[in-house]
């Protein structure tokens, strides 16, 4: 279980140059409350991008840097799990990243990604959507689970249940199974050579004892030196081909993301140009005309003014924004240039592969000629015993080859089956039947709670079904805004539940941002501090909320952010 000890952070979003700290286990239950643009919910973006690195709002990251100070933006989040406690440190301009377990430093990785992956997968066990499940609910800006596409609900339960380690054990598999394919493939390869050597030594054999020992030794002399040229381009050819292929592959995937790229901002561009357009035909028309063509009313020349400076200001803005989407387009292409000398690179390497095969086979084509020239003699004795020793070796390295090869096979069999295994419809769908049931069963129960009274059912893809009293059917998007809030909030419980009894996703915080603001009604309010009252203990909780009079005996404590000099801060 994470239990989080506490947030502080400065120079994040309205905040200034002195911290802001948040002890989430001090209280129960806390109250936030604060006039609009007070800063109440910086907290979810504090905590977003301490443990997650990333907003909570759809921003970018460096539009959380405080427009005023322009630097110094630094987070710090504490928590505990086990016995073991961590703090996370980051700070933007200048960058910074860095976790500690138990006041000692843990080695970075070799880039920032590989750290934040450690993270996740060895510390927290959680990534940021299924974090936010868990977590928070309510926020403008974040997505609720029954709005999240299918296969992004099953990568939250995988979370939840733990059992995402079958997936990274299939992709293991998966890997392991290519490195097989290209084994074989090389094996296969060799085996067609030894073949064609032993076919070759064969007839050699057999019009060996009627050629001159003299002519027999030049022209085995340039059959050897042909083979070993074969030799030499077949594994130049190899190495040349070593994973060529999946280069390709991959920059031609490359090419065409940044190409479809390149095109929407091409359509930005084009919109940009059309808006300024309309801003100079909007501004031309209060220059010329001093009557509301509408209402046949004077238009003053201070709304004129007023007019013409905001469509000033408007043209100023999309010609910033045309200029960024110009930098960006030719960002783009100077990268498709580079990936399209990538690929030309590539294509010279497949046209050497190409004029190899052809040069192999004109020297095969050699070495069958000279083998011809030699069977024409007649009469003449050769050394047969050593070109049968020489053949023996042969069979004796296809055999070696072959038994390599029918391993190789042997194991490919047994990872498919284990792969199969380890698919969404293998262990996988087994784990999620066990305890769909149960999650249906608590939805229900809170949705009871609640005050709404329909059956809820989640099937294996995680696709609802929704039943009204009367058995009509209904999905999430049939419901008012009140009835979705009083779902994700029994989902929000629901899976907070499913967390505590794996103890895979597990924590004692849980923030709700302007729930009692929104959609819900008196009944619903009522019912969600019902809840909130009986979770379990070591819980809590925090509430973002515009009604702090209508709130604040409802909660054990208050936090109040105002806001001082155009800073946010805690009264």
């Amino acid at each position: 279980m994470i239990h989080f000890k506490l947030c502080r952070w400065k120079n994040l979003l309205s905040t200034g140059n002195e911290f802001t700290e948040i002890q989430f286990d001090r209280s129960p239950t806390t109250l936030i409350v604060g006039q609009n643009g007070a800063g109440k919910s910086t907290l979810l973006d504090a905590l977003s991008f301490g443990l997650f690195g990333k907003p909570h709002r759809d921003i970018k990251k460096d539009q959380l840097i405080n427009s005023i100070n322009k630097k110094h933006c630094v987070v710090e989040v504490e928590f505990k799990i086990g016995a073991s406690d961590f703090k996370i440190h980051r700070a933007i301009k200048p960058g910074k990243f860095e976790i500690y377990q138990n006041g000692n430093l843990i080695n970075q990785s070799s880039s920032a990604r590989d750290y934040q992956k450690f993270l996740e997968q060895n510390i927290l066990k959680l990534n940021h959507k299924s974090f936010h499940q868990v977590v928070v609910l309510g926020s403008s800006s974040f997505i609720p689970f029954m709005q999240l596409p299918s296969h992004t609900r099953r990568d939250v339960i995988e979370d939840l249940l733990d059992i995402n380690i079958f997936s990274k054990m299939n992709g293991l598999l998966r890997e392991r199974n290519g490195k097989i394919k290209e084994e074989i493939k090389d094996i296969s390869h060799h085996i067609d050579l030894v073949n064609s050597k032993i076919s070759t030594q064969n007839k050699y054999i057999k019009n060996l004892e009627s050629l001159n020992e003299g002519q027999i030794d030049d022209k085995r002399k340039n059959i050897s030196e042909h083979k070993k040229v074969i030799d030499e381009t077949f594994n130049e050819s190899r190495e040349l081909g070593e994973g060529l292929t999946n280069r390709m592959t991959g920059y031609s995937k490359t090419y065409e993301k940044l190409n479809d790229r390149l095109l929407s901002l091409r359509s930005k561009d084009i919109q940009y140009k059309n808006d300024i357009t309309q801003l100079v035909k909007n501004s031309k028309f209060y220059e010329e005309h001093d009557d509301c063509p509408t209402c046949d009313q004077v238009i003053s020349q201070d709304k004129k003014t007023e007019k013409q400076e905001e469509l000033k200001q408007n043209a100023i803005q999309i010609q910033t924004d045309k200029t960024k989407a110009s930098v960006a387009m030719n960002d783009l292409n100077i990268s498709i240039s580079l990936v399209l000398d990538s690929l030309n690179e590539l294509k010279e390497k497949q046209g050497q592969i190409l004029s190899n095969n052809e040069k192999i086979a004109v020297l095969q084509s050699e070495v069958d000629k000279t083998q011809k020239e030699i069977n024409s003699l007649s009469g003449q004795n050769g050394d047969l015993k050593r070109a049968k020793v020489e053949c023996d070796e042969f069979r004796e390295s296809k055999d070696s080859f072959t038994e390599r090869k029918l391993k190789y096979l042997e194991e490919r069999t047994y990872n498919e089956v284990i792969g199969e295994m380890l698919k969404d419809t293998g262990i996988k769908t087994k784990v999620i039947k066990q305890y769909l049931p149960v999650m249906n069963k608590m939805i229900n129960q809170y949705l009871q709670v609640l005050d709404f009274f329909v059956a809820f059912h989640l099937d294996e893809s995680f696709n609802e079904t929704i039943k009204s009293r009367h058995r009509d059917a209904f999905n999430y998007a049939s419901f008012s805004e009140g009835e979705k809030q009083r779902i994700d909030l029994s989902l929000l419980f629901t899976w907070r539940q499913v967390a505590k009894m794996k103890n895979s996703a597990a924590t004692n915080l849980l923030i709700l941002d302007e729930t009692f603001d929104s959609s819900l009604d008196v009944d619903g309010v009522d019912s969600l501090t019902k809840i909130l009252d009986t979770l379990e203990d070591g819980s809590n909780v925090f509430i973002i909320s515009h009604k702090g009079d209508v709130l604040e005996n409802k909660f054990r404590s208050k936090i109040e952010f105002i806001k001082e000099r155009n800073f946010s801060k805690v009264k």
